[in-house]
């Protein structure tokens, strides 16, 4: 059951059910009355602007912008598949800024998927289908060079599940993508990095060409936090994407070739038979 919390006179209210993965709060954005947090027991997810979803507010969020608006020439449309819904922000990011792309988002919780979709609508000309069902699992149904685009941003308590870290899901992966498609994952870690070090390393056994965007904290090992992998068998616009992210609000930096081998400092690629999901973040890690 929904239940609401009141803000104030006048304002818009905080929102919370109880789904799949815990407790789903939608919190309004004191600054844009159309705006609203997502979090899961506490621990932010996604943030969506419905008056203009184009505004990316997160900062791994702005990053998965930034490797949409490359991905192919402005205003081509996409397909993309979304592994992981959350509150849908990307998705609508891309129908927001390529019409007429076709996505397609899985989404294992289906009461958080109904909860999203009855508080924050999605746009009904946006070609844009969810599933209910395990990511890999929906993966598994895209068919063959289907996608310009594989975005995975699953969680659940916090944690990457661990059959989504492994050689086999990304050839997977790399199987639902065009030749020269492009895979972009969220990755979450902290000292001392080595569930990053190992998808890095998983990665480029499967893919000719990866790119990583990271708070230099993070890349140092000071803290916990998010990168974003960028992989395909094409060449990345390294250049653009590294100056697109040292211009955001919160720069982040992007290291690749050669750098981004010495970075995994020899850890091995991870299978489904090694497998492990990625560390839970320490208490206070994510905060709005």
């Amino acid at each position: 059951m929904a239940k609401n919390r009141r803000r104030g006179r006048g304002e818009a209210e905080t929102v919370a059910e109880t789904v799949d993965g815990g407790v789903a709060e939608l919190i309004p954005d004191r600054e844009h009355p159309r705006a609203w947090t997502l979090l899961i027991d506490g621990a932010p997810q996604s943030h969506v602007d419905l008056a203009d979803p184009a505004r990316l507010s997160f900062e791994y969020q702005r990053r998965f912008g930034h490797v949409a608006d490359l991905v192919a020439p402005a205003g081509r449309p996409l397909h993309v598949v979304h592994l992981g819904g959350g509150a849908f922000t990307l998705a609508r990011y891309v129908a927001a800024t390529r019409p007429r792309s076709t996505q397609q988002i899985v989404e294992l919780d289906a009461a958080l998927v109904r909860f999203v979709r009855a508080r924050l609508p999605l746009d009904p000309n946006a070609r844009i289908r969810v599933r209910s069902t395990d990511a890999r699992a929906g993966l598994g149904k895209v068919p063959d060079g289907w996608a310009d685009l594989v975005v995975a941003d699953v969680f659940g308590d916090a944690r990457t599940p661990a059959h989504l870290t492994s050689t086999e899901f990304l050839r997977e992966v790399r199987r639902a993508l065009r030749p020269d498609g492009w895979y972009a994952a969220n990755l979450a870690d902290g000292p001392p990095l080595a569930h990053l070090r190992g998808q890095i390393a998983t990665a480029a056994g499967v893919f000719g060409h990866l790119a990583l965007a990271a708070d230099p904290a993070v890349l140092r090992g000071r803290r916990f936090g998010n990168a974003v992998l960028v992989a395909s068998d094409a060449e990345l616009p390294v250049a653009e994407l590294t100056r697109r992210i040292a211009g955001d609000p919160h720069p982040g930096r992007v290291e690749h070739g050669r750098a981004l081998t010495d970075f995994t400092g020899g850890a091995p690629a991870v299978t489904d038979a090694s497998a492990k999901a990625s560390p839970p973040p320490p208490a206070g890690a994510f905060t709005i």
